[in-house]
């Protein structure tokens, strides 16, 4: 069979040609775009007071069914350690990149602008590098400090007065009862001070965190008709006392399923310097029984309520994380989530933090970097120190020269890679070294240059530091090694911090 001849139309080929170079270009175009693009975007969420103890710590008390959601996608840390176990200096430290001394970053009132002014913070080397930088709820302590480092002024829907009683956000009638006698009481119109929990029926929005999801979805919105990359802290203020939270979160766990501390003592042979008598929770607030281990009934609800509020806060991450998906910007934005410093539940008799004690150092985190490992737990031993450098590799920026960190990144290719054997912890005059097995911790008289108490544990064979061993001839060795790592990063900090 013989097929029909077609004549060539030379017009027609040329304009198809031309048709599909110009697509080729556009798609170069569109590639090379992507590829600017693809490792820009920081999504950093700091929570208040989380201890490690949710599913994806390998732990089933607290229901954080977003938090484990990000773990499979990323990789979860097990042996992070804040620099300092309080708010303030914990948050001033990480986003300068410097370690706490004992002149610098020491307490929940510390300033970044203060203890170190002279160098660019984590957001002002962003915005500085070309970044959208944003700041939603408590990312620093003090919503006025480094406050240049942000594109446009920070938000923290707690302070500004819209939403219950005082910062702490009081709502139900009981509360705000409380709240006025102790007013009437002390004849101070200007004192919040009231129970250490609530369970208000009412809606997520109805407390500051939830308000904070909602601005953080509307800057995502915003950021995604941008083609600026953003660096967008969100800061969520639960669990952190006051635990108030939507009854639906405390009915999320039966009262009597809760598990109170099964360590609710002193640890043996542990000096008085490394205990503390729970004062924010004891003068911050009502109703707190005088007795230093409290009744059982009491502790219960207590915890009850930190669950409750754990879980209120997974949910507002779930909703801001959900938005970044649905927005396509999940490809390309890096997830650092982070709670700033441990917090005890009635172990060792003691509530809060302010200590040196693993419940208190060691916090949970979670990095989810587009194109690098993903559901792996690591326990390599990192800080909160290499949080800076580490977001600096990722987004593909040059680092300042004043950091006192180290990348993660090896770790993120490799979980099991190391970058560094030892964390170094403080708090006030008490200077921890954690290695792989061991936590020692002394407290030092820089007037004297003497160590006037220490204690060891075993995190091996004691990983909830029942006994201190610090004083046993067995372990005469490990205590000198661990002395002379806290010599040496004295040594150090003080030639370029004297």
């Amino acid at each position: 069979m013989k097929y029909p001849i077609m004549k060539t139309n030379s017009k027609f080929i040329s304009s198809v040609f031309l048709t599909f170079s110009l697509l080729d270009i556009q798609m170069a175009y569109s590639s090379q775009k992507d590829a600017r693009i693809l490792p820009n975007n920081i999504l950093l969420i700091i929570v208040d007071d989380l201890r490690i103890q949710a599913n994806f710590s390998g732990q089933s008390e607290m229901k954080t069914p977003n938090l484990d959601m990000l773990a499979k996608s990323g990789v979860a840390f097990s042996r992070a350690y804040c620099n300092v176990p309080v708010s303030g200096a914990s948050r001033a430290s990480l986003l300068s990149g410097l370690r706490p001394t004992q002149n610098r970053f020491i307490d929940y009132d510390t300033k970044k602008d203060t203890d170190a002014p002279n160098v660019p913070s984590l957001p002002k080397w962003f915005k500085n590098n070309g970044y959208k930088t944003v700041s939603i709820g408590k990312v620093y302590h003090h919503i006025d400090d480094d406050v240049n480092a942000w594109g446009k002024p920070p938000v923290d829907p707690c302070l500004d007065g819209k939403i219950g009683m005082g910062w702490q956000a009081y709502l139900t009638g009981e509360s705000h009862d409380i709240i006025l006698q102790e007013q009437k009481r002390t004849r101070n119109l200007n004192l919040i001070k009231g129970p250490a929990f609530e369970a208000a029926e009412v809606e997520d929005t109805a407390y500051p965190d939830g308000v904070s999801a909602l601005l953080a979805i509307e800057e995502l919105k915003k950021m995604n008709q941008s083609e600026t990359p953003f660096f967008l802290a969100v800061g969520f203020r639960k669990p952190h006392l006051p635990f108030n939270a939507p009854r639906k979160y405390w009915d999320l766990y039966n009262a009597n399923d809760i598990k109170l501390a099964d360590n609710p003592y002193k640890p043996m042979h542990a000096p008085d310097k490394s205990m503390h008598s729970s004062g924010e929770l004891r003068s911050m607030y009502t109703g707190v029984p005088a007795q230093r281990l409290f009744p059982d009934e009491y502790a219960k609800t207590l915890i009850h309520g930190y669950y409750a509020s754990v879980s209120y806060v997974d949910a507002q991450i779930g909703k801001v994380l959900s938005e970044l998906k649905s927005l396509g910007l999940d490809r390309n934005t890096t997830v650092i989530f982070i709670g700033d410093n441990g917090f005890h539940l009635g172990e060792h008799t003691l509530w809060c933090k302010h200590c040196n004690f693993q419940r208190v150092l060691n916090t949970p985190m979670i990095i989810k970097a587009p194109g690098y490992t993903t559901g792996k737990t690591t326990k390599s031993i990192v800080e909160f120190v290499d949080i800076y450098p580490t977001i600096c590799d990722l987004a593909k920026i040059r680092k300042p020269s004043h950091l006192e960190g180290k990348t993660m990144l090896p770790i993120l290719r490799n979980p099991k890679a190391k970058i560094k054997r030892y964390a170094y912890p403080r708090y006030e005059k008490g200077e921890s070294v954690v290695s792989e097995h061991f936590s020692y911790t002394e407290w030092y008289d820089y007037k004297t240059s003497d160590s006037e108490v220490n204690m060891l544990y075993d995190l091996d064979n004691d990983p909830h530091e029942n006994v201190n061993i610090s004083g046993e001839p067995t372990m005469y060795k490990i205590v000198k090694k661990q002395k002379r790592k806290l010599i040496k990063l004295r040594a150090k900090l003080a030639k370029h911090h004297p």
